[in-house]
Parts: C-alpha cells; structure tokens; sequence
C-alpha cells in the first residue's frame, strides 16, 4: 500500500482536510463571504465525507495555494488546475479526471492536486475520481 510521507491520508481520516480552492467556475467559485460551491467542490465534498472528513477551506490564486501547499498548510488543491500547470514543483497532480474546453477550442486534461510524497491520499483520491467518473 501506498504510504504518505507527512501521514496525511491518516491524519484527515475522521479528522481534518485542508482544501485549497482558487476560482474557477464552473469547477470552482468563491462567494464574496468565503463560500465556496462548483463541481469540484461537490466532488472534494464527496470524497471528504467518504474519508469522514470536516473540511477546512482556504481560497486564494493559484500561486498563493502552491506555496501554501509548499509550506504544508494545505492537503489538497481544487479550482479546475490542467495538467499542465506550473506548479509541478509544489504540487503533484492526480490523473486526469475530466477535461475542459479552453477559449480557443483546445482542450485541457483537469486534475486535482495533492502535497508531494503524500501517496496514500493520491492513490486513494485518484480510486475516488476514477469511480466519480465511471471508469470503475
């Protein structure tokens, strides 16, 4: 079994999971008092409850959740990140779960983002999305 270097997976497990949200609707939205809804959130809401998790919200860009993420303040991350982000460097990204049409046509493969080393709560997260989306 995958093992989280940081004890992450356990941790939050009955406990607390730390979710990093930036916006990006329809993925994503903050409220201007902190509330935070989209389709992301309703998954990351499921696969909290699935762990018997409470969740505990901080909503920022993308660059301000990398380095929390990179401080160890942060679990995971949601808020329709692509995999080719650039935060490969304080972020690992699960596979891709969905896919997003971008302004220019082109589409973009969807990912979700976990601290680095914490492989537990990545591969049990990935199973989470694969049967979200059907695929087992």
């Amino acid at each position: 079994m995958p093992r989280d270097s940081q004890g992450t997976l356990d941790r939050a497990t009955g406990g607390v999971l730390r979710v990093g949200v930036s916006e990006h609707p329809p993925f994503t939205v903050v409220g201007e008092n902190g509330d935070v809804s989209g389709e992301e959130v309703d998954l990351i809401q499921q696969y909290a409850a699935g762990i018997d998790a409470r969740i505990e919200w901080t909503a920022g860009p993308e660059s301000v959740l990398s380095e929390a993420m990179k401080n160890g303040d942060l679990d995971v991350v949601i808020g329709g990140f692509t995999a080719d982000a650039p935060w490969t460097s304080t972020i690992a990204f699960t596979r891709p779960y969905t896919t997003l049409e971008r302004p220019d046509g082109s589409t973009a493969k969807v990912v979700m983002g976990v601290r680095p080393g914490e492989n537990a709560l990545m591969v049990d997260l990935e199973l989470f999305l694969a049967r979200a989306a059907g695929e087992i």
